[in-house]
């Protein structure tokens, strides 16, 4: 996977739909022109690509991301996988780990049902609150199977930042090289100790629901970043703020996909980052994971 020159934002969603479950409409991401209104701001912005992390289960569209990435020019990387309880398809229940893992490599191989459309990287799965269930661990060792066949990055999802040190632990354990795993939402844990001991193992961190400040406040973001590049670890680090929701959307009154440039950049600036340390995160490790298949 090449990417282009630019920015690249490490966790979002093109287009998702968790209403049926979450029995709540705002959770079917489905906006089109409001996208692509979003997307061609971002461009402005100098973001040239973004890693969409629905898959399986978490209704993926991969017409809908092709046409959404020929309208704004940015690059749309495609993922493939399962997600986590209560959200995963019926048929992971059946299917034995080896057979999950065939689908997933066969997506990335060949391509998305008959869309001809590849993915490039596993992910989101995950984790529930401070579990991982047997359903999920099954899903694991899936994308660790599918992974270590592949050798295409793995992205994951940890709830409320529970669980990273052991996703972590698990992947590797199984195979997947450290410097190609991303434990993601690692900022929802608010714990800067344990978010450097996930840091320790080698793999690297998703600070990626930047924004979201009714699960964290984005102060604490700055300061765990300040504190990790003072450890010499901020090269392990990707951010993104993992727009889910209708409501997310400027249109909505939310923050919208610009948030990352229109307000958090500007305060890690006023907190002393320099450009070289953003690009750090928005430019150089995103090319590391991502062009290192």
């Amino acid at each position: 996977m090449e990417l282009k020159d630019g920015y690249t934002l490490m966790h979002e969603h093109v287009t998702i739909d968790l209403s049926g479950v979450k029995k709540d409409d705002d959770c079917r991401l489905d906006c089109f022109d409001e996208t692509v209104k979003e997307f061609k701001r971002l461009y402005d912005y100098g973001v040239r690509n973004i890693l969409e992390v629905t898959n399986m289960g978490m209704g993926r569209d991969p017409r809908y991301i092709r046409e959404v990435e020929k309208a704004s020019g940015i690059q749309i990387i495609m993922s493939t996988g399962f997600y986590k309880e209560p959200f995963l398809p019926d048929f992971v229940y059946r299917q034995t780990a080896e057979e999950l893992a065939d689908l997933a490599v066969k997506e990335i191989t060949e391509g998305i049902d008959d869309t001809g459309f590849k993915a490039s990287v596993i992910g989101e799965f995950g984790t529930s609150k401070d579990q991982m269930t047997a359903m999920e661990e099954k899903v694991f060792e899936a994308m660790s199977l599918a992974a270590v066949r592949t050798n295409v990055p793995v992205t994951t999802h940890t709830t409320l930042g529970t669980m990273g040190a052991r996703q972590a632990d698990y992947l590797i354990a199984h195979g997947v090289k450290p410097e190609k795993i991303i434990i993601g939402h690692m900022d929802l844990s608010q714990d800067t100790d344990y978010i450097l001991s996930v840091l320790e193992k080698g793999v690297n961190v998703g600070f990626d629901t930047v924004g979201k400040l009714n699960y964290c406040p984005d102060t604490f973001r700055v300061e765990a970043l300040k504190r990790i590049a003072d450890e010499g670890r901020l090269g392990q680090v990707v951010l993104s703020m993992d727009i889910t929701r209708k409501s997310h959307m400027k249109y909505k009154g939310g923050i919208g996909y610009g948030y990352m440039f229109e307000s958090f950049i500007p305060l890690l600036k006023e907190n002393g980052f320099t450009q070289s340390q953003i690009d750090r995160l928005l430019v150089d490790k995103p090319k590391r994971i991502l062009e290192s298949m």
